[in-house]
This record gives structure tokens, C-alpha cells and sequence, in this order.
């Protein structure tokens, strides 16, 4: 489960100070208290999963564009959004939008298995070349309308929506097992709002974690 590869010389050096820099100023300083999330985003190496030209942004506080006008949220919202599924490592956990790869490798340091839908198919393929490289084995992929989930490995225990909805989509809510959670933000682009539902028997309690700007789920 755990994979991520190493920086050389001085600009691995120079990178894993800039790591440091934000789990310190980013995420510890925003209550980010999870020491799975904290030290699964301290390994996982963000820049590996950014376009070239886009090193310098890496570890910045703002989301990251990676082609096909989709971005790599920025790492304060990634650690919420992970902190929020409350994972200790036994979870079967459903990823909406892998985009660049990196919020999937953050769950498979966390999670037991992990599947992971993307619909532009050129994100979805360099992905997994990446994923695969850095040595995760327990990481599952494929192309498909994240609006309708993956039913054939239904349950979940937990499901992370990287792409926002107008509403939540039934297909989700469905696929959500007893007990289990789905973090998701919900709205139109200037209105967003981050929701963690939370499975209790056949009740939902909902909680609002802020607001937010996603692209939206297409």
C-alpha cells in the first residue's frame, strides 16, 4: 500500500522542505489533526503529480491546473476532505475524479483498496502510470460517469467526490454502506458548499464544512 518514490539531490531536498513548510503553515495551522492525514501527505510527493511547468506551484495554497480544465485542489482541502472520511486503514473507499492521481495516492496510504473513477481518459491513463509507478498495489481505476458511481463493487464504506454537483447524486447516496461516509461538495460554481454525510442506519446526518470551489461534476 505504501509507494511513494523519492526525490534526488537537491531538488528532492528542496521539495521536502516546501512538504514540510505545508503541513506546518497549511495544515496544522487549519486544524488538520489526523496524524494518518498528516503523515500520508508528508510522504506522498505532490509535485510528482503536477504538470512541469507547474513545479513552482506545487506546494503553494491554491489549487493546480493539470490540463483538460480540471485542477489538483489545494492541500488544505485535500486534508480535509480526507480527514473528514475518518479512515483507519480497513476501508473499501470510492474516489469521484482522480484527476492527477494525487488524492488517490493520499487514500491508498490510508485505506485497504481504493476505486477510483475518471471520465477524460487521458487523466485516467496517466494516473495510473503514475499510481503504478510509485507502488501502489491496492488501487483500482476505470473510465465511467462519476454521477452514477461504481455499483458492481458497491458498498462503500466511503466515498470522496473531487467535482461538485448541483445536488448530490442518488446513484452515491446509494452506494454508501451502513455506518460509512461521503464527503462531496455540493452547488453551483459561485454558491459551493463542502457536505460530509454520514451514514447512520437509515438516517443521514449532514454537516456543512465550508465553502468551496470545485470544477464541476461533468
Amino acid at each position: 500500500m505504501k509507494g511513494s518514490g523519492n526525490g534526488d539531490g537537491l531538488a528532492g531536498d528542496v521539495m521536502a522542505a516546501r512538504r514540510a513548510q505545508m503541513i506546518r503553515d497549511q495544515l496544522v495551522a487549519r486544524d488538520i489533526r489526523d496524524r494518518r492525514v498528516l503523515g500520508a501527505m508528508s510522504r506522498v510527493e505532490r509535485h510528482r503529480f503536477v504538470p512541469r511547468d507547474q513545479l513552482d506551484c506545487a506546494y503553494r495554497d491554491h489549487p493546480v491546473a493539470i490540463g483538460f480544465e480540471q485542477t489538483l485542489s489545494q492541500p488544505y482541502i485535500v486534508a480535509l476532505m480526507t480527514q473528514s472520511l475518518a479512515l483507519t486503514g480497513t476501508e473499501r473507499v470510492l474516489e469521484i475524479g482522480t484527476g492527477s492521481g494525487y488524492q488517490t495516492a493520499i487514500l491508498a496510504e490510508l485505506a485497504w483498496e481504493v476505486y477510483s473513477i475518471e471520465i477524460v481518459s487521458e487523466l485516467s491513463t496517466r494516473a495510473r502510470k503514475l499510481i503504478a509507478s510509485l507502488g501502489y498495489h491496492n488501487v483500482r481505476f476505470t473510465l465511467g460517469n462519476g454521477r452514477e458511481g461504481w455499483s458492481e463493487e458497491a458498498p462503500f464504506d466511503a466515498i470522496l467526490v473531487a467535482a461538485a454537483p448541483e445536488a448530490v447524486p442518488a446513484a452515491l447516496i446509494e452506494q454508501v454502506g451502513h455506518g460509512g461516509r461521503l464527503v462531496i461538495p455540493v452547488g453551483p460554481a459561485q454558491e459551493q458548499e463542502l457536505e460530509l454525510h454520514v451514514r447512520e442506519n437509515h438516517d443521514w446526518r449532514v454537516t456543512k464544512l465550508g465553502a468551496v470551489r470545485f470544477v464541476p461534476l461533468i
